[in-house]
């Protein structure tokens, strides 16, 4: 896409680079091992489904088969989880977590994290997906649509900074033109969901489309749902066909765009699985390899199709290189949505 010429070179060059090659290690290194998965997220949300999916398989395709352990950490949009793996977790392989993007661009775009996290220093095992961002509101709502949301107030739930739900209405907000204002405080799109169907809120910004699909299927099936806009680096093909608009069309000037591109440019690592920085080389090529095959497995993906959860993997080292070079957008562009991501 010609308007997104930054963003999609990001995404090119990282796809592809050359993959490094495995390093030996001792093949029963993890038999009889605990591997610790944390989910940066509380019980029930998107990101939750989506890493115990993962967990599921993982496991078969490390050599000597650990037993893989999955528990919650929610707290900051994930940067609690995040903090956990970089500072106390154990460095030697066995302890990896699954973030939100907004953990990871958090440090770039609020300076109040960068001396708890610095996502340039984790190491990568990969992405399950490529994702994309809608906003929604229920059937009969005084907003039907993001036109609607630019004539009309109302109220989105969000949980806080870092997290998408916060971030993406305020960014929509600041880009687009929406009179909304965020509620914050609901823990995740399980209970803002639960919100919107008792009135409370009008609707949610920033759910993740494969994730809203998996959790509110009879919204979809039974037309209960408006769905807004959606935020993506291309425009996704299903919600294309229905006629969903994307957040570039309505960008209200140049540096808006600028702005919603670096913003968005984090759904190309949308379901992050980070381990710490010291893990060892060797340690760290048997779990991008094991990543990588379950990505590819047909259990995981029949296991995927059945929860509902879209499969667009995304090998570590790609993402790596990804988030190292959107930390190296000009400090103008990075000022600037930073202030679009936070309230007026």
């Amino acid at each position: 896409m010609a308007r997104l010429p930054i963003t999609i070179s990001l995404f090119h060059l990282a796809f592809f680079a050359p993959l490094a090659a495995t390093p030996a290690v001792a093949a029963d290194y993890y038999a009889g091992k605990t591997l610790e998965f944390l989910v940066g997220a509380a019980p029930g949300g998107g990101y939750d489904i989506y890493a115990r999916a993962v967990s599921r398989h993982l496991g078969r395709h490390i050599p000597g088969e650990p037993t893989v352990v999955v528990k919650n950490m929610p707290g900051a949009g994930s940067a609690k989880a995040a903090q956990y793996i970089t500072g106390i977790a154990p460095k030697d392989g066995t302890s990896i977590a699954g973030i939100m993007p907004g953990a990871i661009m958090g440090p770039l775009l609020d300076d109040r994290t960068a001396p708890l996290f610095d996502p340039t220093k984790v190491r990568y095992i990969g992405t399950a997906n490529s994702g994309v961002r809608v906003c929604v509101t229920l059937k009969g709502n005084s907003i039907g649509s993001f036109a609607d949301a630019q004539k009309v107030k109302g109220k989105l739930g969000g949980s806080g900074p870092n997290d998408s739900t916060f971030e993406y209405a305020l960014l929509h907000k600041h880009t687009g033109g929406a009179l909304w204002d965020v509620v914050t405080g609901y823990r995740g799109t399980a209970e803002m969901g639960l919100a919107m169907e008792r009135g409370e809120i009008d609707g949610v910004c920033g759910w993740d489309w494969s994730s809203f699909k998996s959790q509110k299927p009879d919204w979809l099936r039974d037309g209960k749902v408006n769905v807004l806009l959606q935020a993506s680096i291309e425009p996704h093909p299903v919600l294309a066909k229905m006629g969903v608009p994307t957040a570039f069309d309505f960008v209200k000037d140049e540096e808006s765009r600028k702005v919603l591109e670096l913003v968005v440019s984090q759904t190309v690592f949308h379901r992050s699985y980070i381990a710490p920085p010291e893990t060892p080389p060797e340690q760290l090529a048997i779990l991008r390899k094991a990543f990588d095959d379950t990505m590819a497995d047909k259990a995981f993906l029949a296991d995927a199709e059945k929860v509902s959860i879209d499969i667009d993997p995304l090998p570590g080292a790609k993402v790596q290189d990804v988030v190292a070079k959107l930390y190296a957008a000009p400090p103008a562009i990075v000022e600037r949505a930073r202030k679009a991501i936070r309230p007026d």
